[in-house]
């Protein structure tokens, strides 16, 4: 099952994007985490089957309402962990 690490850079705490995301990522069937790092980004890894990935990844480039997306980075994870669910994590 592939995932893919997400960082979204902008205006992107303090807006709800982690629960946000974590709504479109059980919406459409994935799993995986999502967290704030200290860089003010958010970064999510996502897995499941490439169309559902594809669907949040699309997501992320506008966000909720009032988060200003400037950038989205998106790598391949290699050695992903298993998830049963999709989680919010603590900061890092």
């Amino acid at each position: 099952m592939p995932t893919v690490a997400i960082t979204v850079r902008g205006h992107v705490q303090g807006v709800g994007f982690r629960w946000a995301l974590r709504a479109e990522a059980e919406r459409v069937g994935v799993t995986g985490w999502v967290r704030n790092r200290r860089d003010g980004s958010v970064e999510a890894h996502v897995s499941g089957a490439q169309p559902e990935i594809d669907e949040v990844v699309a997501w992320a480039h506008h966000g909720p309402p009032l988060a200003r997306v400037e950038r989205v980075e998106i790598a391949v994870v290699p050695d992903a962990e298993d998830h049963t669910a999709f989680e919010i994590r603590a900061s890092a």
